[in-house]
């Protein structure tokens, strides 16, 4: 991180920023960039002329460096792959082209075609079923319901592997089939399919039933992942107790009695015992929900470092030996569909090279880095200021209890400590969304967000979206609470998974999920095998574009604001609380799955999976644990991507695509001020231009998808 500097060089100024303030605020749209060469390059800071100096162009960069003692020059970031070219200057759109055919190529054609419409029949019948599963057990938590699941997962998995291993029969006339037939057998070849988790099964029927089984197992200690206080545990075993006795003497007479009005209502009574147990084991205890509030708001240390430990070692641990045995199960299974691992299956699914796709991460968050650490420091001596020099010191990483979030993933619960100038307005819709009644009660702010999506001329949702949805947590059962957005029958049975609390944070997530949700109503006609963004990163970046629109202008049109205050320091304050949410996560998002690549690869055993994962978040986000943490933790399990076999590349291109789209609806829509005054609500010259994209589906490379926009 940055060199140790005295405490007055982290001091902020408001005539720090004068030097060509003015300049920056009345910087226009850059026009945005076409070519696939260039199609990644960041463009972070919105209004700036130059995408790539972000830290020179925006009225931010100037209070964090003045922050962190000024201007500095900063090390360059070695390119990957040992030189200094574009990693992607020499990768070709498609796969290597295969060798020329010995023999008539007409009939393998022939077969091919109709062997992907089989395909298609095969593929949506198991993830429709996988689906309805899945929706099933993360909506209500049960041994039932989480057997039922692995099933259904382990059938995807089996089938998902048969097909590839057939498909690659096809691979030397790939170049003679049709334009969408050609796709399809590259999605699937090369795991580019529907957006649905698949880890493909091993050859053995008995490894691949286990690797199905620990899926479920870990997503089911994850979704019933709770903090208790150890004071109330001695009453609630006692209580919990009472009712398991009381269960077993119901499940006993039911056994034996032979009147069936007496066995109905007895599976009555065990139904409501079992809900009570459920809410007894629940006493004094606190789910991730609960834990968030608190973490967003507590500043007092010891409540967030005992709610960080207690999380992260009742899920974390809980998941460790599991994951062990998953990672050499999952590799069984991407060898048996031809990769050498999972981590370069992963990496294979981005229309270049495995090795070409890690270097391209690599370049692009070297981009932000600078900006990055100049946040870091500014942060790091605001805390220094508020909890003092033993809790944060001046120089070094920051305590991940300390940030606002269990994993210090983004910063934006610290926006008030950090406040650049603080007295402005606040943009903060929470106090009108909490005292809005019904009008914002779960359903009332997802209605908000589809109006978004309906006045750029979009439809409205399907009525069973609001039907089927999960809008709050279920009475008396467990849920996974972590949002999510889902097209159950991959035909428009569109539905979000969450558990909504009235905040501003929560409204962006909406209109987040939505986004998901539109992009699968996009291309539901498609084949299953187009079904899904142009890569998955595109699937992230629509909802987060939408986000960025989400102005103050728009939230007062919307009534959620009484009013916009436009000023120098109002727009400093806004742009520091984009910076807290979307460049603080970059580092973040890039080592979730460096770390999984790691260790998928072999490079990282078990007894090296927390110290690696602690190395890793030292080396890119400059943060550390509050307490020692040993190979007996298995802090990456306290993340849901982790046991949810998620990759988490997607959110880091997300952070980088969601500026490139908006830029380019911005001026699609004929905005010519600053790209952070931008919003594309009501405009449907850029919501045409986003429908098409997103009809597209996963039918072109994600170059071609980018450069339509």
């Amino acid at each position: 991180m940055a060199r140790k500097r005295s405490r007055s060089a982290c001091s902020v100024s408001a005539e720090s920023l004068r030097p060509g303030l003015r300049q920056l605020v009345t910087n226009r749209a850059p026009r945005p960039t076409a070519s696939r060469s260039q199609a990644w390059s960041l463009d972070v800071a919105a209004g700036s002329r130059q995408s790539r100096a972000v830290t020179k162009t925006t009225l931010l960069a100037l209070v964090l460096a003045a922050a962190c003692g000024g201007p500095k020059k900063q090390d360059p970031i070695a390119p990957p792959s040992g030189s200094g070219e574009d990693p992607t200057a020499n990768i070709p759109n498609d796969p290597a082209p295969p060798a020329p055919p010995k023999t008539d190529d007409t009939q393998l054609v022939d077969e091919a075609k109709k062997f992907l419409a089989e395909a298609d029949a095969t593929l949506r019948k198991v993830l429709v079923a996988s689906a309805e599963a899945s929706w099933a057990n993360e909506t209500d938590l049960t041994d039932a319901h989480e057997a039922a699941a692995a099933k259904a997962t382990q059938e995807v998995n089996d089938v998902t592997a048969g097909l590839i291993k057939r498909a690659r029969k096809y691979e030397r006339v790939m170049n003679k089939l049709d334009a969408s037939s050609k796709r399809q057998l590259q999605n699937l070849i090369y795991m580019m399919t529907v957006s649905t988790p698949i880890a493909p099964s091993p050859d053995d029927p008995k490894q691949a039933e286990e690797l199905a089984k620990i899926a479920a197992e870990m997503a089911s200690i994850y979704g019933k992942g709770k903090v208790c206080d150890p004071k109330t545990q001695p009453a609630r075993d006692k209580k919990v107790a009472g009712i398991d006795k009381r269960l077993a003497a119901i499940t006993k007479a039911i056994e034996t009695a032979k009147d069936q009005k007496a066995r109905d209502a007895a599976a009555k009574q065990v139904e409501k015992l079992k809900a009570d147990r459920t809410k007894a084991e629940g006493e004094g205890c606190r789910d991730l929900t609960a834990i968030d509030k608190i973490l967003q708001k507590t500043r007092k240390p010891e409540e967030a470092l005992a709610l960080w430990q207690g999380w992260h070692d009742k899920v974390g641990r809980a998941e460790r030996d599991l994951f062990a045995k998953y990672v050499p199960l999952a590799n069984a299974g991407a060898k048996a569909i031809g990769f050498a691992n999972v981590s370069e299956m992963w990496k294979s699914s981005y229309d270049m090279s495995a090795d070409a796709f890690e270097a391209e991460t690599d370049r692009l968050y070297g981009q932000m880095k600078p900006l990055y650490e100049q946040l870091h420091c500014y942060t790091r001596a605001k805390l220094n200021k508020m909890y003092g020099e033993k809790a944060v010191p001046l120089t070094g990483a920051i305590p991940a209890h300390l940030t606002g979030n269990m994993w210090a993933q983004s910063w934006g619960w610290l926006y008030k400590s950090l406040e650049p100038f603080p007295g402005q307005p606040p943009i903060d819709v929470t106090q009108t969304l909490e005292k809005g009644g019904k009008r914002y009660d779960e359903q009332g702010m997802t209605r908000v967000g589809e109006a978004f999506y309906t006045s750029l001329g979009f439809p409205t949702l399907p009525s069973t979206f609001w039907e089927r949805s999960m809008f709050s947590k279920p009475k008396g059962k467990e849920a996974v609470c972590h949002a999510s957005a889902w097209d159950v029958s991959f035909n428009n049975d569109l539905r979000i998974k969450m558990c909504i609390q009235r905040t501003h944070e929560e409204l962006d997530v909406i209109h987040h999920e939505l986004g998901h949700n539109y992009y699968q109503m996009a291309y539901h006609k498609e084949p299953i095998l187009i079904q899904n963004g142009a890569n998955d990163g595109f699937h992230e970046a629509i909802g987060d574009t939408v986000v960025l629109s989400m102005t103050p202008d728009y939230l007062k049109e919307k009534g959620l604001l009484a009013k916009v205050t436009k000023n120098d320091k109002v727009t400093i304050n806004r742009q520091m609380n984009t910076a807290l949410e979307k460049i603080a996560f970059l580092p973040w998002g890039l080592l979730v799955d460096k770390w999984r690549w790691d260790v998928f690869s072999g490079k990282v055993k078990p007894d090296q999976y927390n110290k690696h994962w602690w190395d890793l978040k030292l080396k890119y986000q400059g943060v550390v644990p509050p307490i020692a943490r040993t190979e007996a933790e298995f802090d990456p399990g306290a993340k849901y991507h982790i046991p949810g076999n998620t990759p988490y590349m997607r959110y880091f291109l997300a952070r980088i695509l969601q500026f490139q789209f908006q830029r380019a609806l911005c001026k699609k829509a004929g905005h010519t001020g600053p790209l952070n005054e931008c919003s594309i609500y009501g405009r449907k010259e850029a919501g045409e231009a986003l429908r098409a994209m997103l009809a597209l589906g996963a039918s072109k490379p994600w170059p071609e998808a980018l450069e339509a926009m």
